[in-house]
């Protein structure tokens, strides 16, 4: 078989890329938890001055600026030899608070190298693992992350776009956040609808901990948490229950649907975000999904297959998804929207 030298330099220019992307990944962390990003966006600053802002070694700081400048992460000028953010890089990188947080991402890369050896295991013997078995890191990140990406649609695009449902939060509706983690989602639409109840589930219980004590310091007094799974929480006649990237992990997906049919009011939404997907493998062959297979192999399959569930993974696509709030009991489905990373779907009875 003869080699196309062509070819052969294209894949390895491609791979040498994500070898530097690779590599650099912890320094992203290194950045987020010193204060780099943030000392950047605030003024352009030397290697040495970085490292004075921050309390760090400037040696250090030097060749830390040196990996982000040749990946495009931080800007550089020769002539004064100071670093700087673009507004862009800053928005993406140095606010934790705002619509995009890149480096809460990485700390979901941490997490699966804390689980290298056991994913390796599951991959022989199709075993599962659980989300509490995970190291801290990934809620944090998954926090941190989706939080972003809730502070930038949630509110303004994605509750709107079901049908009715904004007139009905804004009057008094009672709502149900299953699977909610750290309570990011939960929190957000009880900030924004005080006139409505919101009661936030999860089977995690250091998560649910974690959700109280993020509600409190936000005097959030509309909004409660309780440790309970997708088939067994108790609440009743919600006029909202809403799934934010959690469906696809569970062990029993088509359970948790079917109880939240008979947990929902006739006239009731039920709203389901999940990472976008096309129906078919080759849809998915893309920078998108090459993110969820990875997460999906090492995350979410695993959480489903140690319930014995049918891993439906990251990308399960939206014809699966209507497959599976259909046998659950729901009668009308639709894309209520998307963005390109997730897709907005709205059940109804």
């Amino acid at each position: 078989m003869g080699i196309d030298e062509a070819r052969l330099n294209e894949f390895l220019g491609r791979a040498v890329g994500d070898l530097g992307a690779a590599i650099s990944a912890s320094l992203m962390l290194v950045g987020d938890a010193l204060g780099y990003y943030r000392a950047l966006a605030a003024e352009p600053l030397t290697a040495a001055e970085l490292a004075a802002r921050t309390g760090t070694h400037e040696r250090y700081a030097r060749e830390w600026l040196g990996n982000q400048a040749a990946g495009g992460y931080v800007q550089y000028d020769p002539e004064h030899g100071r670093y700087s953010l673009s507004a862009e890089q800053a928005l993406c990188l140095a606010d934790p608070g705002g619509p995009v947080d890149l480096p809460g991402a990485y700390y979901v890369v941490e997490a699966v190298f804390h689980a290298l050896e056991r994913t390796k295991d599951n991959f022989r013997s199709g075993a599962g693992m659980e989300w509490g078995e995970h190291h801290p890191c990934l809620f944090h990140g998954t926090e941190r992350f989706f939080r972003a990406g809730y502070n930038a649609h949630l509110l303004g695009e994605w509750l709107p776009a079901l049908d009715g449902a904004v007139d009905k939060l804004r009057q008094g509706a009672h709502v149900a956040d299953v699977g909610c983690g750290h309570g990011a989602s939960t929190t957000l639409m009880a900030q924004a609808y005080p006139n409505s109840r919101f009661v936030g589930y999860d089977y995690h219980a250091a998560s649910v901990e974690t959700a109280r004590q993020r509600a409190q310091e936000a005097g959030i007094d509309n909004a409660q948490f309780e440790v309970a799974d997708a088939t067994g929480y108790g609440g009743r006649d919600f006029d909202l229950i809403a799934f934010f990237d959690c469906l696809h992990d569970m062990g029993d997906p088509v359970g948790a649907a079917r109880h939240a049919r008979q947990a929902l009011k006739e006239d009731g939404h039920c709203l389901l975000v999940e990472p976008y997907a096309g129906d078919s493998v080759q849809d998915n062959l893309n920078p998108v999904g090459r993110v969820y297979y990875g997460a999906s192999s090492q995350i979410c399959v695993p959480v489903s297959l140690a319930r014995n569930g049918p891993a439906l993974g990251a990308q399960a696509g939206q014809a699966r998804l209507q497959q599976v709030m259909s046998e659950g009991g729901f009668g009308r489905f639709r894309r209520a929207t998307q963005t390109p990373f997730n897709l907005v779907l709205e059940a109804r009875p």
